[in-house]
Order: structure tokens, then C-alpha cells, then sequence
């Protein structure tokens, strides 16, 4: 299916009444073959004992994909189990509401949706499931599809065939890029499973996250991955060739499951040197022609890549005005839009850019985040007004063409981590373009910078990226730290502002 025919995703629990819808789903995915589909009954049983395991993923309202799962207590099932043993005749008497390991026992994902990486994101879900429920890990029984072609091999060695990329296996390989490692040959696993020759392997994903259950309270702990790419300016021939490089590092930042990508202010600017020729106030309502286009194909991405991008930001023509925007592309399908709020003085009088009247935090599945264009990083009220809406990150990427330039986002940005209890994340632009004008040269360093708290890095930087060199920066946040600051820092700077004294408001909405 291509992606600009996505409206909506959704990852949902799995109800009875999606049965009908399931069954045919089913059968698609396993070619029809008879008896591959769960009867109502054990659909019932299932979403009844446990139905924070059983989901589907629904596109554009349609079933494209399920898994299903037990819990399981491990010590129990028996080294050389088979399928049938694990669902217990599909009674799924196994189950173990207080066991310690979740048992997956189908998942799929519809022919039509492969290639979206839907199939990531149920594997992902369980993951967060194991990690909620502080389950030791996720174990199943994984097909050997091509295993016939190569009955000359041991299963071994096929396995370390495969592993070594000599053999491609789809199941194999795409359990493997998801972190699950073999543990061990199941024979007679799967009966009636010819093309693995009845063999399985047994697939473990350890929880890294896993503590001793204790009678303690215990705090669950929520981390962000955040992706940012410090992009190299240079000639490109095309949007399409500008396109690909775009595409080349949100699949990078994507391979690390970084849960958002975040590119620089300006970013597209190579595709003004077509219309250089132009004063600079025409080249640059050029240049917005493409950002429809530009942020129509970021929409796809987010949703192929399954992360959240952050657009940087583009020029856009409204009512014949011209403003500094971005946009919020969601892994699920959705996108909103931000402004830039203050416009510096060269914007204003070189290309007559409008200013933003547009501020709010965005609602995603990894919290409240707040997005300022450069700039607007410097104006301390912006920001303290989306901490009072709950923002736990805030984004701003930026583009600047000297090191005090750079040095007046990078420590303002250092100060709005302090002040409002957050991280925050700068992305920048590095090199130069000698052929459009008012876009000479970029200086960057981006970086993810802390509050300077016991928690958190001394100097508050948790990570930066070599200076004026390309390059991503991947880095994790961990969100429950933050909630810890506010309540048991050595300093509260949310809760100990004088609100008797003084206050920031709001005088225009949104």
C-alpha cells in the first residue's frame, strides 16, 4: 500500500466484535490455508484473561495486523515444548497472570501492509507491554519459511547462515534487526509446518528493564530516544535528490528506534540556488512552493519509518504573507503545524518574513513536546508558557551563520532546560551555499541539553555532536527523571516561582 494513501493509524486491543474482520485477515495472511484462524471462542477466552496482549493495528480503519500473547510462568513449560503445549489444546490453561515471561503466539501482518513496518510496531508494543508489567522478557516459537530449500543444513546451521546473511529468511531476519537472539532448536514444534520442516526457534528479547519484584514501591521509568540530524548544506540537482538525502538519515535515525528525527531550520535552503537570479524576497516564495510537497512526503516517512519527525522549518506563503513554519509529522498519521513567533531583523528585511502568531505543546506518544524556531529560543516567556501546559521536551531547530550566532541558541537553550524543569533539543545546519543568496555559510553543534541536577549531567549537556561536521546525534531521555526534579530537586524552580509577585500570560490565543 503507498504511503500517501494513509490517513490514520492506530495500535488497538483486539475485541470480540472484531472477529468477522480478523478471521478474513487471517486467512490472507496465512494464503487461505484452512484452519489458521482462531474460532470466536478462544478470541472471547483471550481478550478475557488477558487483553492488554491481544492487539491489532488498524489502517485507515481496517485490520492490516495482529499479535497475540499469553503470560507464562517459564520455569513450568518444559525445554522441548511445542505450539500445541504453550496454548494447552487452545484452552490457554498456561496462562499465568503472575508469571514472568510473555509468550507470543501469532502474530501477522496482512500482504497488502508489509513493507510499512507495521509488523515493528506490534513487536514494539509487546516490548512496552513487558516493560509495564516488569516481565523478564519476550519468548516464541519463530518459522524457518525457507528452511526446505536447504535440507543439507542442520537447523544450526542454517540459523548462523542466516545470521551471517548468507541465507535470507524473512521471519528469521526481521526477528533478529528486532533484538531477539535464538536460544535454542524446537523440534516438532509446529505440526503440519512443512517449509520449517516442523522445526522452530526458540526467539528471547530480554527486558533490560526487569528489577526483582520487591515489596518497594517502584517507579516506571519512560525513555525517549531522540534523533537529530546536524545537516551538511550542499547543491542538490532536485527536490527529489534533496528527498533522498532526507529519506538517508531519518532511516539512520530510525535503525537506532529513535522515536523522533529532528531537522534544522532552513534545511531545504539548497533549492533556492534555481532562482538565485531573483531578488531575495522572490527566491524565497519560490522556494516555498516546495514546502507542500516537502512535508507531504515527511508524512509518508513518519509513517514508514514509524517515528515522529520534526520538520525543522520552511518558508509558507498563507493569504500572501509569508511566515517561518514547521510541521509535526506523527508516526500515526497526523500532523500539525508550528510557527516562528519572533522573526530576526535580517529575515524581516531581506525576505519581508511575517511574524508567527502560533504557539502551543503537541500532544504525542511520548509526551508533551514544545517546538521553537531558533529565535524564538531566546525569548524565555515562550517557553515558560508551554511548561505550564506540561511540556516535558522541548525541540528547536535552528540555523546559524556565525559561533556568537550559535552561542546565543546554545546557551539560551541551557538556560530554558534550567528554568523550565525540561530538555531540550537544538538541531542546526553545518557547511555552506555559495550560490544562494543571504544563505552564505552555517556554524552548528547540536546538542541535548538537562536541568543541572543530581539526576543529570553535572553541566547539563547530555549529548552534543562534533561541531560543523555532519552527523547525527542519537540520545535518550528518560521522562520520570523529570517528574522526580519537581518534586525532589535540590532546587524547583517550577514550584518556588513567585506567582504573588509576578506571572507570564498569554494575551493572544492560539
Amino acid at each position: 500500500m503507498e504511503t500517501k494513501l494513509i490517513e490514520n493509524i492506530e495500535l488497538k486491543y483486539l475485541s470480540v466484535g472484531d472477529y468477522e474482520e480478523l478471521k478474513e485477515a487471517t486467512l490472507e495472511s496465512y494464503g487461505g490455508v484452512l484452519n489458521s484462524y482462531w474460532k470466536r471462542h478462544h478470541i472471547e477466552q483471550l481478550t478475557t484473561i488477558f487483553p492488554e496482549g491481544q492487539v491489532v493495528i488498524k489502517v485507515n480503519g481496517d485490520i492490516a495486523g495482529c499479535a497475540l500473547s499469553l503470560i507464562v510462568d517459564y520455569d513450568s513449560i518444559d525445554d522441548e515444548h511445542t505450539y500445541a503445549d504453550i496454548i494447552a489444546g487452545e484452552s490457554f490453561k498456561n496462562h499465568n497472570p503472575k508469571g514472568d515471561i510473555l509468550y507470543g503466539i501469532d502474530v501477522f501482518i496482512k500482504p497488502k501492509y508489509r513493507g510499512l513496518r507495521l509488523g515493528r510496531r506490534l513487536y514494539d508494543y509487546r516490548k512496552e507491554v513487558c516493560e509495564n508489567l516488569n516481565l523478564k522478557g519476550i519468548v516464541f516459537g519463530g518459522r524457518m519459511p525457507n528452511y526446505h530449500k536447504y535440507k543439507e543444513l542442520t537447523p544450526k546451521e542454517y540459523i548462523e547462515k542466516v545470521k551471517h546473511k548468507e541465507i535470507h529468511d524473512p521471519v528469521l531476519n526481521f526477528q533478529i534487526s528486532n533484538d531477539f537472539h535464538p536460544v535454542r532448536i524446537l523440534k516438532g514444534y509446529l505440526e503440519g509446518d512443512t517449509a520449517s520442516n516442523e522445526y522452530a526457534v526458540l526467539m528471547e528479547w530480554d527486558n533490560i528493564y526487569y528489577t526483582k519484584p520487591t515489596k518497594r514501591a517502584a517507579t516506571v521509568k519512560t525513555i525517549v530516544r531522540l534523533g537529530l540530524i546536524q545537516w551538511q548544506m550542499r547543491s542538490y540537482k532536485s527536490l527529489e535528490d534533496l528527498m533522498q538525502q532526507v529519506e538517508y538519515f531519518i532511516d539512520s535515525v530510525s535503525a537506532y528506534r529513535s522515536d523522533f528525527a529532528v531537522f534544522p531550520e532552513f534545511f531545504n535552503a539548497p533549492l533556492m540556488a534555481e532562482f538565485n537570479h531573483l531578488k531575495e524576497p522572490d527566491a524565497i516564495r519560490e522556494l516555498a512552493k516546495f514546502t507542500e510537497t516537502i512535508i507531504n512526503k515527511l508524512k509518508e516517512l513518519s509513517i514508514s519509518y514509524n517515528i515522529n519527525i520534526i520538520s525543522g522549518s520552511m518558508p509558507e506563503v498563507v493569504d500572501d504573507k509569508l511566515y517561518n513554519v514547521g510541521y509535526l509529522c506523527k508516526r500515526d498519521g497526523s500532523i500539525e503545524r508550528y510557527e516562528k513567533i519572533h522573526v530576526t531583523p535580517d529575515e524581516a528585511k531581506v525576505w519581508g518574513m511575517q511574524k508567527g502568531n502560533k504557539l502551543k505543546t503537541f500532544e504525542t506518544d511520548c509526551g508533551k513536546i514544545g517546538i521553537l524556531i531558533c529565535y524564538d529560543s531566546e525569548f524565555p516567556e515562550l517557553s515558560r508558557l508551554l511548561s505550564d501546559e506540561g511540556m516535558d521536551i522541548l525541540f528547536v531547530p535552528f540555523l546559524t551563520d556565525t559561533q556568537n550566532g550559535y552561542s546565543r541558541v546554545r546557551l539560551c537553550a541551557q538556560a530554558r532546560a534550567i528554568e523550565n524543569e525540561c530538555y531540550v533539543a537544538i538541531s542546526g545546519s553545518v557547511g555552506n551555499l555559495p550560490n544562494v543568496n543571504n544563505m552564505d555559510i552555517q556554524y552548528a553543534q547540536s546538542a541535548v541539553f538537562t536541568p543541572c541536577d543530581f539526576s543529570f549531567p553535572s553541566n547539563g549537556i547530555k549529548a552534543e555532536a562534533t561541531p560543523n561536521t555532519e552527523m547525527i546525534l542519537v540520545a535518550d531521555v528518560d521522562i520520570s527523571l523529570l517528574r522526580e526534579l519537581h518534586s525532589f530537586g535540590a532546587v524547583k524552580n517550577l514550584k518556588d516561582r513567585r506567582k504573588d509577585f509576578y506571572d507570564v500570560i498569554r494575551i493572544k490565543s492560539s
